[in-house]
């Protein structure tokens, strides 16, 4: 199959156009076989529950062609157990692990000229969703949810690439409550950073840094990304905090971290200790890691790099992951999974 005629290395991290995407049904108690579709949109009651009282949940995973030519995926079946837990914790009827996996590799297959060749910087992104479809009013949870998966080609999360962003600490808004939904990947969160986020950038900054919403003392997580910092003394810590989205970006590279010789630690981190960090990033599926040039907190400005250069530690542990991605670096946990021709 010829590949799509698209300009691979200018792709934007957006929305494109490609051939179908699948949906589900789950109605009377089983999920639909699945259908694939060349419709972009979607027809809902107006009364569905996830336009009125947020019964709505996403994932986000990659797919790459690898040097050999095979399209795999990275560590797909955490993407499937998050997409359960998620839908559980807002009430919604949950795909199974093993119908995420058919379902995401059927729209692979059935995309494949997107999948962007290797070497060019971009990968096909994939974004499965499970909304409330049935109508309620009155809140309780629907009778009927729609499960489906659209894919889009894309090249970096942020325009510059593997380049340091400059990050401000937010003091005034709150991401997600404590024994919320922050641990969660539901629409809503998203919708709440907005205001810090927009108002960061019309700052001059690139995104916000939370604070726990309890105490305000401790670091949270960064907009749409998990948070790391490498101490004086080696250590990778990353925040603890049930407000925080387990990513799976993060997970990897706390096991890696370890192989690289640092010592990963999840704890609460004082908001102080930014100043005393000798690296730091935020991580996540869309850009995998993003080095932190700067953090401002209050009146004060602290600096992990020179120019535009990313931090020594920043640049390793992407390098090792995106090896392992493409097929660079061996894989040694079964993480790639190859995607099976139909």
């Amino acid at each position: 199959m010829s590949k799509a005629d698209l300009d691979w290395k200018s792709l934007p991290f957006g929305y494109v156009k490609t051939d179908c995407n699948i949906r589900f049904t789950w109605r009377d108690g089983s999920w639909s076989e699945g259908v694939l579709s060349a419709d972009e949109t979607i027809s809902i009651h107006i009364a569905a529950t996830c336009l009125h009282y947020g019964q709505e949940c996403f994932e986000g995973l990659k797919a790459y062609e690898q040097k050999n030519g095979e399209v795999v995926v990275f560590r797909i079946e955490e993407n499937a157990r998050r997409i359960v837990r998620s839908c559980e914790k807002i009430f919604m009827e949950p795909p199974s692990e093993e119908m995420f996996i058919d379902a995401v590799f059927r729209v692979i297959n059935a995309n494949r000229r997107f999948v962007p060749p290797y070497g060019q910087g971009a990968s096909l992104y994939i974004r499965p969703l499970v909304i409330g479809s049935g109508p309620q009013v009155g809140v309780k949870p629907a009778e009927e949810y729609t499960f489906l998966i659209f894919v889009s080609p894309v090249g970096p999360y942020f325009k510059s690439g593997f380049k340091p962003v400059n990050l401000v600490v937010e003091e005034e808004y709150d991401r997600a409550a404590p024994n919320g939904v922050g641990d969660v990947k539901v629409g809503g969160n998203y919708a709440a950073g907005l205001r810090a986020s927009l108002r960061a950038k019309e700052a001059g900054f690139t995104e916000v840094l939370y604070l726990d919403a309890r105490e305000k003392m401790y670091l949270d997580e960064s907009g749409p990304a998990n948070f790391f910092g490498i101490t004086r003394n080696g250590q990778y810590v990353t925040p603890a905090s049930e407000s925080i989205l387990p990513s799976i970006t993060n997970d990897s590279l706390i096991k890696l971290a370890g192989e690289m010789g640092l010592e990963p630690v999840r704890r609460p981190i004082p908001v102080e200790e930014i100043f005393d960090f000798v690296d730091a990033g935020c991580c996540g599926t869309a850009a995998v890691i993003t080095p932190v040039g700067s953090i401002t907190y209050r009146d004060r400005k602290v600096s992990y790099v020179t120019g535009d250069v990313p931090g020594e530690y920043c640049t390793r542990l992407y390098e090792k992951l995106t090896g392992i991605q493409l097929g660079l670096e061996k894989d040694t946990r079964g993480w790639i999974r190859k995607v099976p021709t139909e």
